[in-house]
């Protein structure tokens, strides 16, 4: 799954537009590497996101292309 849809609907960022611009600010890493918006990624990925002054860091426990939104916060595991 591209990491832009992945930040979607794992509901890290709220919209995929916005998504694909904080990959295009160099805001988004996975594994360590600046992402670009359509990179794959894959279960035990390491994925950070920069928010400003807070960086969320996480890692991926699930992909899937749909999810509830109860169900959402179960896609990864803050580290």
């Amino acid at each position: 799954m591209r990491i832009d849809k992945y930040l979607k609907v794992s509901r890290i960022i709220k919209r995929r537009t916005v998504a694909q611009e904080a990959c295009d600010q160099g805001k988004v890493t996975v594994n360590g590497k600046v992402a670009k918006a359509g990179q794959n990624v894959k279960i035990g990925d390491i994925i950070e996101v920069t928010f400003g002054e807070r960086v969320l860091r996480a890692e991926i426990l699930s992909v899937a292309e749909h999810v509830l939104k109860d169900e959402a916060k179960e896609m990864y595991k803050p580290l």
